[in-house]
């Protein structure tokens, strides 16, 4: 059996150099090798007499009639020109800069050709096609061809001929899915998964190995979830229970009425907190959607009940926003509430922590600096999570190590998930949607600006916007201009319309090089309405709520996620005036075109996060850092009967309390899973 470990300097081939590029592809073993998995392929497969063919990719069995080498352009250029004939006609192929080719090639010969054929010099000829002799086991020809990821002096022929010799040796290597889940699923084997999307012996059994590939990935991520989840409910944390006078006396602090949506969400929430195992719940509302409202509810209950709460969020910004808001609502309930962040005076930090150190009920907000060794709690019964999908294994056992206990737990996000992903990346948590917003909000008018008119007719309306006495956030994907980016930056767009458009208006920069005081003092400007134009990167994207700001330019918008662009719009209507959002792009490229027309037609942020998962594809997990195995090559959330199956057989795998034992490498595979966490 093929040893995966060994370095792929053991391999014929591949001396220092070769080793170095292949580094740089993260290829360092003979089983990071093997896992170079193709990112397309060219079919080459059918073989046509040379009479049949046509303009496009072709491939023949001929024999080579002639094979001339020539110098031209001042010797400068090598070209390499061969005859090829079938019987049935005859052909030219070309090779530039190859002369080797006229040493390789032998009149007589008998060969496989695949490439392009086209017009050259009115004839029909190939240029650079792949050519060797028949084989049993053809590498560049007669068969659909695997192109892989490559990197400069690494051609996918170059790691085609490294790879192929290893698919002859990996009979031995052990099946990485249990049997039942192989057998019940009728999936290949793992063997012949690798030999297929490597080298696939045609397109139907190419389809079986990434589909056995696919459901591979997905039934470990989804796997892991449910351990990881069913973990949780075996822990104990402290029943925090309803009390309606509490409730009423919150309602009446909020001074209008809940939607029906919010109320749904709190009291799953509230019913969450009155079991004695740890709550572990996703919270997720479209921007605006009144989220903190509803935490609002659980944190009262948890200080009611004599327990400390904890608000953990992005930025310090953030924090400050949330500080002031629930302050305002639990302060008159009698609760105190404390701010933690760093750039607060050392006597200030000291208050917070010592806050945090006691049993008494309080609620601590900061940024996720609350979970650094020096700050511990002494009575922590909630904490929530905001902005933040997943909370990895290591955070909650450190949350279990400063309470004692694991503290229930409450994320929330405004960025909607869609199904296919609440049942794999998300599994672990119990979701509660607010698919409402607030009477009197009015949906943002979005429009994409392209070219000069537009553009003049965009600066026109923000200007009345302004003359109305309302505000403009302007958001650049860049800090300061760069040389190899052909982006705007804030801190020249802020000097431009300065002394441009906007000569007559109060403009200010906010980004995120700059010290947390002095951002905290540009935004206390802007709230207190002593701004016309924010220009910003996208430090304003999370939370930062501003009624009266009622546009939103985003500047090369096509640089931005879908995601990102929702979030950005979220930060402007949320008043009782109409808001506008402008996408300004130059770019015509069809994708760009396609998602930036998706955020014009809808401001529904469920059915933009189910287009930008589509149009993403795999391993594009929406709203979610990447790390390590949560990366997919195959497989595809948006392929919701694939996930539904997988889901199912990973229930019915857990049903058997034998089976985690049995298979050490399936627990091995999800202690790994279970450790991935989008935290810093």
């Amino acid at each position: 059996m093929i040893d995966l470990s060994l370095s792929v300097g053991s391999l014929k081939g591949v001396g220092t150099e070769v080793a170095k590029k292949l580094a740089r592809l993260g290829i360092y073993t003979i089983g990071d090798l093997i896992g170079h998995f193709p990112r397309r392929y060219e079919d080459y497969s059918k073989i046509v007499p040379i009479r049949a063919m046509k303009a496009g990719p072709v491939t023949f069995h001929a024999t080579i009639e002639h094979v001339a080498s020539r110098n031209a352009r001042a010797k400068r250029l090598t070209i390499t020109e061969a005859v090829l004939s079938d019987g049935t006609g005859t052909v030219k192929a070309i090779w530039f800069n190859q002369p080797y080719m006229a040493r390789t090639l032998k009149v007589g010969q008998e060969v496989f050709i695949s490439g392009r054929l086209e017009f050259r010099n009115n004839d029909l000829a190939l240029q650079s096609p792949s050519i060797e002799p028949p084989s049993d086991l053809p590498k560049d020809t007669a068969r659909i061809i695997p192109i892989y990821p490559e990197t400069d002096g690494l051609s996918s022929k170059q790691l085609r001929g490294l790879i192929l010799p290893l698919m002859t040796r990996l009979d031995g290597l052990p099946e990485t899915l249990p049997p039942p889940i192989t057998e019940s699923a009728k999936l290949l084997d793992r063997v012949s998964a690798i030999r297929e999307i490597h080298f696939p012996t045609g397109p139907t059994r190419l389809e079986r190995a990434r589909h056995r590939l696919a459901y591979e990935e997905l039934f470990f991520l989804i796997l892991s979830s449910l351990v990881i989840k069913h973990e949780i409910k075996t822990e104990s944390a402290p029943a925090i229970m309803f009390k309606v006078e509490v409730a009423e006396a919150l309602k009446a602090q909020l001074g209008f009425e809940l939607t029906e949506a919010q109320r749904k969400a709190a009291w799953e929430i509230l019913q969450d907190l009155m079991r004695d195992e740890p709550m572990n719940r996703l919270l997720e509302g479209d921007v605006g959607s009144g989220k903190t409202v509803v935490a609002a509810m659980a944190i009262t209950m948890a200080l009611a009940n004599g327990k400390q709460a904890a608000l953990m969020v992005p930025t310090e910004i953030l924090a400050r926003q949330h500080f002031a808001t629930l302050t305002r609502l639990l302060k008159p309930l009698g609760y105190p509430v404390q701010l933690l962040v760093g750039s607060q005076k050392k006597s200030e930090k000291v208050v917070g922590k010592e806050a945090a150190a006691t049993t008494d009920p309080a609620l601590i907000i900061g940024t996720h600096a609350l979970l650094t060794k020096d700050v511990d709690f002494g009575n922590l019964g909630l904490v929530i999570i905001d902005e933040q999908h997943r909370f990895g294994v290591g955070q909650r056992q450190l949350l279990k190590t400063k309470a004692g206990y694991l503290p229930h737990l409450l994320s929330m996000t405004a960025t909607p998930i869609p199904r296919s992903l609440q049942l794999t990346v998300y599994g672990d948590l119990d979701v509660s949607v607010i698919d409402q917003l607030p009477p009197g909000r009015q949906p943002v008018v979005t429009k994409v600006v392209r070219g000069k008119t537009a553009r003049t007719s965009m600066y026109e309306s923000i200007d009345a916007e302004i003359a109305l006495g309302h505000q403009v956030f302007v958001v650049c994907p860049l800090i300061d201009d760069s040389p190899e980016l052909a982006a705007k930056s804030a801190t020249s767009e802020a000097d431009r319309l300065r002394k441009e458009q906007f000569r007559h208006r109060r403009i200010a920069t906010i980004h995120g090089k700059m010290p947390a005081a002095e951002k905290q003092e540009v935004m206390n400007q802007f709230v207190a309405g002593a701004i016309d134009i924010l220009v910003a990167t996208t430090v304003i994207e999370v939370g930062v709520d501003v009624p009266n700001a009622t546009v939103m330019l985003v500047e090369d918008a096509e640089r931005f996620g879908l995601a990102a662009l929702h979030q950005l719009r979220g930060r402007v209507g949320r008043g009782q005036d109409q808001a506008l959002c402008f996408l300004a792009s130059n770019s015509r490229g069809e994708t760009t075109m396609e998602r930036l027309g998706a955020l014009e037609r809808t401001t529904d942020g469920f059915r933009l996060a189910q287009i930008d998962l589509e149009m993403r594809g795999p391993g594009q997990i929406y709203g979610l850092r990447q790390h390590g195995d949560l990366d997919l090559e195959f497989a595809d959330h948006a392929d919701t009967r694939l996930v539904s199956a997988v889901r199912t057989a990973a229930l019915e795998f857990l049903r058997d309390p034998r089976a985690m034992l049995q298979y050490a490498y399936v627990t091995d595979r999800i202690n790994r899973l279970k450790a991935v966490t989008s935290l810093d």
